[in-house]
């Protein structure tokens, strides 16, 4: 809930300021850091809870994105909401397709599958003229719902979009969390520490690694839907494998299982460069810079934190705690 407060903080304070600070910008890569963390958020189900392997989160991603922009362009006068759940559908059928597939391969077999399937949607996206117009990309002119039924001008739209994406944020957060939480998440973990033992115990390998696929592909679809409908331009580049990658960084880097931590991973990943570096020149003229010290990090994080920040903070945490009984 904190997350939220202060996201929506930032947009109060910049609609008090008139756009003073934070400026536009800054707030776009906020938005843009909340849409990758929906996406990490499903990659935790994957990787944190069942220990499955995906690079094939690019192509889910651009697949929800690709189907808004076609049905918000070409079919005006079709719901947002059945826009929404039309992405989401077609996902969970890849998904379980996907889900299926796990079953026979595991382990870095299952990450060369799902890179085929990125690889192909990738081509598809780059093809497929009369869907995604190719590499060219896709566009909205204007902002679903608040533009196109409220008749908001675009900055409003725009202001009142990124606080939904917030709540929209916030609820997925809290909903991971309590499926972590509960007998389901149990079981995936179960399942991931050993299968074999999980099945003994009754636990079914075909309902739990098909749920974290499915559960895996809806967050990333819903994702690609918030991408284009905030972004409002999506483009094949943006669905490559490094798209994929950095999403597993960026869980791995907060902790495979900690919601916060995967926030926080996405905030490094993918939003220092556009809410802080893009305004310094030096940054700008290299942006190699940057990547190069994200790849730092990630080293780093995995040589000695391979918990993520979550495993820092803990530390730090239990530092502070002995410190204090030494003085007391």
């Amino acid at each position: 809930m904190l997350i939220g407060v202060l996201l929506i903080g930032l947009q109060l304070t910049a609609i008090l300021t008139d756009g003073a600070w934070p400026k536009s910008s800054m707030l776009n890569g906020f938005a843009s850091v909340m849409i990758y963390a929906i996406v990490g958020y499903g990659f935790t189900f994957l990787l944190g809870y069942a220990g499955l392997a995906s690079l094939g989160t690019a192509g889910f991603v651009g697949l929800g994105a690709y189907i808004t922009a076609y049905a918000l362009k070409n079919m005006p006068g079709v719901p947002y909401v059945v826009v929404l759940l039309a992405a989401l559908l077609v996902s969970l059928a890849l998904g379980a397709i996907v889900g299926f597939i796990s079953l026979r391969i595991e382990g870095i077999f299952l990450a060369i599958v799902t890179l085929g399937l990125s690889e192909i949607f990738y081509q598809l996206f780059n093809n497929w003229l009369d869907f995604t117009n190719g590499p060219n990309g896709a566009s909205i002119s204007k902002y679903p719902i608040f533009q196109t039924l409220l008749g908001m001008s675009r900055q409003d739209a725009q202001k009142a979009f990124y606080i939904l994406l917030v709540i929209i944020t916030v609820g997925l957060m809290m909903l991971t969390y309590n499926l972590g939480k509960s007998s389901t998440g149990r079981a995936m973990l179960a399942m991931k520490n050993s299968s074999s033992a999980a099945q003994a115990m009754g636990i079914s390998l075909l309902k739990y690694r098909l749920l974290a696929f499915l559960l895996s592909t809806a967050y990333a679809g819903l994702g690609g839907v918030m991408f284009m409908s905030y972004l409002r331009f999506s483009a094949p580049q943006n669905y490559t494998i490094m798209f994929s990658l950095n999403i597993l960084a960026a869980v791995l880097i907060g902790g495979s299982r900690n919601l916060i931590g995967t926030f926080m991973g996405s905030f490094i990943v993918f939003g220092i460069t556009p809410i802080f570096l893009q305004d310094i020149p030096f940054f700008r003229e290299n942006p190699w810079v940057i990547n190069v010290t994200i790849g730092l990090i990630i080293i780093l994080v995995v040589m000695f934190y391979p918990g993520g920040l979550t495993q820092l903070v803990n530390n730090v945490k239990a530092s502070f705690k002995k410190a204090d009984r030494r003085l007391s």
